[in-house]
């Protein structure tokens, strides 16, 4: 059975109709900048994040580097930044003109290594930028305390995480800056690429709507040397018809995840990634340590060199899986010499190593699921 790793029509198809209804509406309004329906998402979207502000924006890059040149990151300034994740988030302060200080990663929830960032603050840095990885929320009390003691500002990467919550609250409305992303692999994917900028505080929440519009206030007269930020209208209407399934979306994959970890976990071979596991563990299983993670990705570690192997194998059997991130943004060849922090980096690289995610999205079939289950059991076996 062929099992894709992701299958966008399966989520897609049911709505085709109201998302029909809603393109059309667009092309009738001819409104196709700016406008009601980027407004009413925005509003919504930012529920969701509980965040009082929420700013549609071109993409999840985009929106990065708008929180950034709003919090006035640039030369000489650092801003710390896990260097296990994707190449956005550093891309992004690289951007500014900003030097990115690698973090370690925690071995067990794939987040940045708090202890580790706390190490490496110099009188230089100015932000840090935690990734909620996998769906799964950073510990964001002891960030936003390191945050206090250092004067740091903090933006959110919530590009897998959408609807996500750190004891209780979403992420994306606890540092100064949260920021989503909407490419159409995303908990909530849209038909393109935006994203979205979420704040609690007006008066940062004005100056990124300023900087959106090429530092633009009033028409023609620009405060700051801002860019074309703008999410489409047509992007926010599509999006707007998936936000209310975004919860049910959210809960199909943790039934998924639940269920993997039951049948795998059953296993020889097969450990739970947690302090403890036995050391000849041939292959750990992701843990929502927070009870809170929306599984963007079910992401395996695969021990003793094993991981090539594994995809390999699931490959040539059609089962859909790949591997986030196979090279740690350190050692990314636009990066090698550039910031600080990369000779301390030993559970980042080790993860990039052993990495590999296999379909969790929420349309996958229990006959799928089992699929994948043994197959992988089948490969332990030889393994």
């Amino acid at each position: 059975m062929k099992v894709p790793l992701l299958d966008l029509s399966k989520q897609n198809g049911p709505l085709e109709a109201e998302l029909t209804a809603a393109f059309t509406r667009v092309l009738k309004s001819t409104c196709y900048i700016m406008g009601p329906e980027l407004e009413k998402f925005e509003s919504d979207a930012a529920k969701v994040c509980g965040a009082s502000h929420g700013l549609g924006v071109s993409s999840g890059t985009d929106a990065l580097l708008l929180a950034l040149m709003a919090l006035g990151i640039g030369p000489g300034d650092e801003v710390l930044s896990p260097a296990f994740t994707f190449f956005a988030t550093a891309g992004s302060i690289a951007r500014t003109g900003a030097t990115p200080v690698w973090v370690d990663s925690d071995p067990h929830t794939f987040n940045i290594d708090v202890a580790d960032a706390a190490a490496k603050i110099s009188t230089k840095t100015k932000a840090v930028i935690p990734v909620h990885l996998f769906g799964q929320s950073c510990d964001m009390d002891a960030l936003m305390a390191l945050a206090a003691k250092h004067n740091l500002f903090v933006i959110e990467d919530c590009a897998q995480s959408m609807g996500a919550k750190w004891k209780g609250r979403p992420v994306g409305g606890i540092g100064h800056f949260g920021t989503t992303s909407f490419f159409p692999s995303k908990n909530l994917g849209g038909m393109g690429d935006s994203g979205l900028v979420t704040t609690q505080d007006a008066k940062l929440a004005e100056k990124a709507r300023i900087l959106r519009v090429h530092g633009m206030q009033p028409k023609y007269y620009h405060k700051y040397v801002g860019a074309n930020f703008r999410m489409d209208p047509l992007q926010a209407a599509l999006l707007a018809v998936k936000l209310p399934h975004l919860a049910g979306y959210n809960a199909g994959r943790a039934a998924n995840a639940k269920r993997y970890t039951e049948l795998l976990s059953a296993l020889p071979g097969v450990a739970l990634n947690k302090a403890g596991a036995p050391a000849d563990a041939k292959l750990l299983l992701p843990v929502d340590f927070t009870g809170e993670g929306i599984w963007n990705q079910f992401t395996l570690r695969v021990t003793g060199g094993r991981r090539d192997a594994l995809k390999a194998y699931l490959t040539e059997r059609n089962i859909g899986c790949d591997i986030y991130y196979p090279l740690t943004l350190d050692r990314q060849e636009c990066f090698l010499g550039v910031g600080r922090g990369a000779d301390k980096l030993p559970v980042a690289h080790t993860l990039s190593s052993e990495v590999l995610s296999i379909p969790v999205f929420p349309e996958l079939e229990p006959a799928q699921l089992e699929t994948v289950v043994a197959a992988i059991a089948e490969w332990l076996k030889q393994a």
